[in-house]
């Protein structure tokens, strides 16, 4: 697909809390084709546009090295910067780095609010009522979503292994 769709798709997966800009997209998309990830096709346009549209498709080897990253488990998994990049594509992930990622995600986050709840019994006391309360709503927020990642964990053991958690309750298709 072109630039404009593949964003506008893109944002629809990764939802209202993190949009990706034009910005960052196309110097994504210029390295994935030097790299042999990505081809790209320059498409004719009608004579109301200018601008011939570059059309994408993922290689072999953008499949395949789509497919590593996937497999991956570590850290960087289940960081605020790439956790959600990574739940969006579950599906086409083995439920054994499924789980990991879930569980390092819930780890991280349940050591980070330890350590925010010993620091606001701390700090309480110096900061006034707005600053008190977003504290408290980020203590809230991450709380909320250790419950969520609980939650999935206990479903995601109760799922057979082959049966990742998809919107339609369709297998998902391979890559």
């Amino acid at each position: 697909m072109h630039g404009y769709e593949l964003r506008k798709r893109l944002n629809l997966m990764l939802g209202w809390g993190r949009l990706l800009s034009f910005g960052s997209l196309y110097p994504a998309l210029k390295r994935m084709v030097r790299d042999g990830l990505i081809t790209e096709t320059t498409v004719s346009t009608t004579p109301v546009t200018r601008r011939p549209r570059i059309v994408y498709e993922v290689t072999e080897e953008g499949r395949l090295e789509f497919k590593r990253l996937m497999s991956e488990a570590g850290p960087a998994a289940w960081e605020d910067d790439t956790f959600g990049i990574r739940f969006a594509f579950f599906s086409r992930t083995d439920m054994e780095i499924r789980l990991r990622v879930l569980e390092g995600r819930r780890t991280r986050l349940q050591e980070r609010l330890d350590r925010v709840q010993n620091d606001l019994s701390r700090t309480q006391k110096e900061v006034d009522q707005y600053a008190a309360e977003l504290q408290r709503h980020g203590v809230e927020s991450v709380e909320r979503e250790v419950r969520w990642l609980s939650d999935l964990i206990d479903a995601e053991r109760e799922r057979p292994p082959s049966a990742p958690l998809t919107p339609d309750g369709e297998q998902p298709r391979t890559i």
